[in-house]
C-alpha cells in the first residue's frame, strides 16, 4: 500500500511549484527603453525581479518532491525486486515518463529564471533611431514550466502508487 503521507507531501508541493511557476509567468520582467534627462542615451528599465524568485522557488519545490517520491521508491532500481506483472511494467513505464516530464519541467524552469533575471545593460547614444534592445523572456516559458510541472505531479503519484502495487504483491504473493 502506498503511503498516504508520501502522497499527500509530494502533491502539496507540487501544486505550490505548479502555483509558483503560473505566478512566475504572470511576473515576468519587462523592459522598456527610456531616455535620459538631457536626451543624450538611452537604456532600458526593467520592472519587478520577483517572476526569478517564484521559478527558483518552484524549481526547488518541483526537486524536492522528485527526490521524496524516488526515495519512497528506492528509485525503482534498487532494493528488493518487484513481481512481474502490469503493475510493475507499468510503473517501469510510468517511472520514465515522470523522469522525462520532470527534467523538461526543471530545465524550462532554470533557463527562464536565470534568462528572467538578466538585464541589458548597454545604451544606444546619438542614435535615436535605433533604441536599445531590452530583451526580456519569451512569453510562456514558465508556463511551459508550470504545465510539466503538473505533469510530472501526475505521472509521479500513479507511478507511486503502481509501484505499492507492484512491491505488495511481491510481498505478499498470493499463490
Amino acid at each position: 500500500m502506498a503511503s498516504k503521507l508520501v502522497v499527500i507531501i509530494v502533491f502539496i508541493l507540487d501544486l505550490i511549484a505548479v502555483g509558483l511557476a503560473i505566478a512566475a509567468e504572470q511576473r515576468r520582467s519587462v523592459g522598456k527603453v527610456v531616455t535620459d534627462n538631457e536626451k543624450t542615451y538611452e537604456y532600458c528599465v526593467y520592472g519587478t525581479d520577483i517572476a526569478t524568485s517564484y521559478g527558483a522557488g518552484a524549481f526547488l519545490l518541483l526537486f524536492i518532491s522528485q527526490v521524496l517520491i524516488m526515495s519512497a521508491s528506492r528509485c525503482f532500481c534498487c532494493g528488493k525486486s518487484l513481481n512481474p506483472g502490469g503493475s510493475r511494467a507499468c510503473a517501469l513505464l510510468l517511472f520514465l515518463i515522470c523522469w522525462v516530464f520532470f527534467l523538461v519541467a526543471e530545465v524550462c524552469l532554470l533557463a527562464a529564471s536565470i534568462r528572467n533575471a538578466y538585464h541589458t545593460k548597454y545604451r544606444k547614444m546619438w542614435n535615436i533611431d535605433n533604441p536599445p534592445s531590452c530583451e526580456v523572456i519569451r512569453k510562456g516559458v514558465f508556463a511551459a514550466g508550470a504545465a510539466f510541472t503538473l505533469f510530472t505531479a501526475i505521472v509521479s503519484q500513479f507511478y507511486y502508487v503502481c509501484y505499492s502495487r507492484a512491491r505488495d504483491a511481491y510481498q505478499n504473493p498470493s499463490y
